[in-house]
Order: structure tokens, then C-alpha cells, then sequence
């Protein structure tokens, strides 16, 4: 579905992470619905180089762009030079930033701070000689555990993904102030949704689940999972906020989510219903209690208003939409 009427002929649209599964997503709707615009994907595809907790250090991926038919550059945004080689020989209009350390339980400190802080600053830099209006991804990490429904402004990282994402927000409210360019920051809350499966096991729980269910095991959730509640978000609204934000009325931190808390219970049972399946669900104690968020729901007021943004997915449109990849995937990735 389009989201604007602008055809964005002659405009040259840079996303960086764009191999990744928010990035990959936002590729294939320009190419879709905007086949006039240019669109370079940026993307420090995946290497095997793991952080200290042993996951990948990148999550992009060639399948995620099979199709594609736009530029492609490898490349990290900590390096200037890269970055320099973008501002002269490059003109961008609309600057797309969804690169990211994007792993929560990632322990570098120093690699997070410097990836998604000082990177994107030097990012926000070439937007303003590009006069290219940014959209990036912020995160509903930057509110740890403040109460439901999570406002803007009522931030509590408790991880320094958050902080990093937290950080980010400040430095764009300062270039606000000074630029004529839009920036538009947007707290994505629980994202699933197709292309989202070589984020590994930080993929969602509606695919995870769905995978379980696929090889015929019973679904494992904690205790009480009927009471643990979160906002989430098909990817499909996150593209519509996406492209909405790319003339906004006002630029801004915006949440992204459904306004609606579900429960993981509810996911399991959604996913038996589409896949004909009455497995039995297996409870176990969960070991996180005392950090671990028990309700997430976005306040999107300001995002309805200032977007124009309204979800089009309750989670049985979702998992309804998703469920014939999660079915391909099970059969040509994890068999």
C-alpha cells in the first residue's frame, strides 16, 4: 500500500541497516510503490564477528534484499570515510537511519555509544549538507520499566541500548533547533513481521513461537504469560510510520506501536488457530522477574496527530499476514 502521494521521481533515498529487517522492509516499498526514486541501501552485512555474549555483532543479510533491485554498498557508519565518499558523491534527499547495535543484552559499551550515537551524529551531519530530511529508528527501550501507556518524556533506560537510543533523541532535539531539515525520531515498540528471521534468536516471539509450533513442540512460555503484556507491531504499520514521517508536521520523537497491550499467551493462541494446531503449552518459572517489563503500550497521540499515522494491524491481521513465511521460512531455513 502507498502511503503518500508524492511518486519521489529524481529523489535519492539512502537507508543505512537497509539489509536488516526494518531496512530490508522499507527497500522493497520504494521499489514497489516509488519505482521512480533512487534508493541506496547501506549495510555492514553480517561478517560471523560476534559480540561478547555470542551473538552477531551485525544481523544483515543478502536474502533479505533477493529482489531488490537498487544500489548496494557494504559499508560500517563508523567510518568517516565512508561517510565523506556519501556527502560528495551522493545526494540524498530522505535519509532512512535503521543501522544499529540493536542487541539489548549487548555488553560493549563502547561499540554502542560509538555505532549509535557519535555515528548517527555524523549522519545528522551529511543530512543537513544533503538538506535531506531523517527519519531514524529510537527505540521503546529509552523507557525500561516506566508505566504503561509510555509517553515521551517519561524515559528510564535500563540497558544501554536504551541509553544509547535515549541519547540519540537528545542530540536530534539540539539539531531541531538549528536545521531546516525534518527529523523525526520513531520508538518502534515489539516489531514482527516478514524478513525478521536472521535477527536469530532476537527475532521476534511471534516467529520463534510459530517455529516451536512448526516442529510439533509444545509452546514454552512463562508462568502467568496470560498477564505479561506488550504492544506489537506488524511491520507493515512500522513502514506506513516510516514514510508518513518523511514530511511530518512537526519534527519530533514519535511512538510507534498499536496503542493495544496483547499478551504472549494470546500470540500462541492466534498462531494455533492459523496453523490448525491444538498443542498443548508448556509453563515455566520466568527467571527474569524484577527486570522484566510486564506491560508495554504506546502512547501514539502525538504520532496520529503529527504523522497522520494510524495502525491498520490488530495482532490477528498480523500473524494472519505473516503466517504463510513463517510456513516457507520453517520449511527452507530451519529444516
Amino acid at each position: 500500500m502507498r502511503y503518500i502521494d508524492d511518486d519521489l521521481e529524481n529523489k535519492t533515498i539512502l537507508i543505512t541497516g537497509g539489509a536488516g529487517f526494518i531496512g530490508s522492509n522499507l527497500a522493497f516499498y520504494f521499489q514497489e510503490n516509488h519505482p521512480k526514486a533512487k534508493v541506496v541501501v547501506l549495510d555492514l552485512f553480517r561478517s560471523g564477528e560476534t559480540l561478547s555474549n555470542g551473538n552477531l555483532k551485525s544481523f544483515g543479510h543478502f536474502k533479505n534484499l533477493i529482489g531488490f533491485r537498487g544500489e548496494v554498498i557494504s559499508g560500517d557508519i563508523n567510518d568517516k570515510d565512508l561517510l565523506l565518499d556519501l556527502e560528495v558523491n551522493y545526494k540524498f534527499d530522505y535519509i532512512f537511519h535503521e543501522a544499529a547495535i540493536s542487541d539489548t543484552t549487548a555488553l560493549e559499551q563502547d561499540l554502542m555509544i560509538k555505532t549509535n550515537v557519535n555515528a548517527y551524529k555524523d549522519l545528522l551531519n551529511l543530512a543537513r549538507a544533503h538538506d535531506a530530511n531523517m527519519i531514524y529508528a529510537s527505540s521503546a527501550a529509552t523507557y525500561g520499566n516506566a508505566p504503561s501507556p509510555q509517553r515521551v518524556g517519561c524515559e528510564s533506560p535500563q540497558n544501554v541500548y536504551g541509553f544509547s537510543k535515549l541519547s540519540m533523541d537528545h542530540i536530534s532535539r539540539e539539531y531541531m533547533k538549528e536545521s531546516d531539515i525534518s527529523i523525526v525520531g520513531l520508538r518502534y515498540f515489539n516489531v514482527y513481521g516478514p524478513r525478521e528471521y536472521f535477527k536469530n534468536t532476537t527475532a521476534s516471539m511471534v516467529l520463534q513461537f510459530g517455529h516451536q509450533i512448526l516442529a510439533g513442540k509444545n509452546p514454552r512460555l512463562f508462568e502467568g504469560s496470560d498477564k505479561i503484556l506488550r504492544d506489537f507491531i506488524y511491520i507493515e504499520d512500522i513502514v506506513q510510520a516510516n514514510i508518513k514521517a518523511m514530511h511530518p508536521k512537526e519534527s519530533g520523537i514519535y511512538n510507534v506501536g498499536t496503542a493495544k497491550a496483547r499478551s504472549f499467551q494470546d500470540i500462541v493462541d492466534i498462531l494455533q488457530k492459523e496453523l490448525g494446531t491444538t498443542l498443548e503449552c508448556e509453563y515455566i518459572k520466568n527467571p527474569f522477574v524484577g527486570s522484566y517489563q510486564f506491560h508495554t503500550e504506546a502512547d501514539i497521540a502525538s504520532t496520529q496527530e503529527m504523522l497522520g499515522y494510524t495502525p491498520a494491524y490488530e495482532m490477528e491481521d498480523g500473524i494472519k499476514a505473516y503466517v504463510s513465511e513463517i510456513q516457507r521460512l520453517y520449511k527452507e531455513e530451519v529444516k
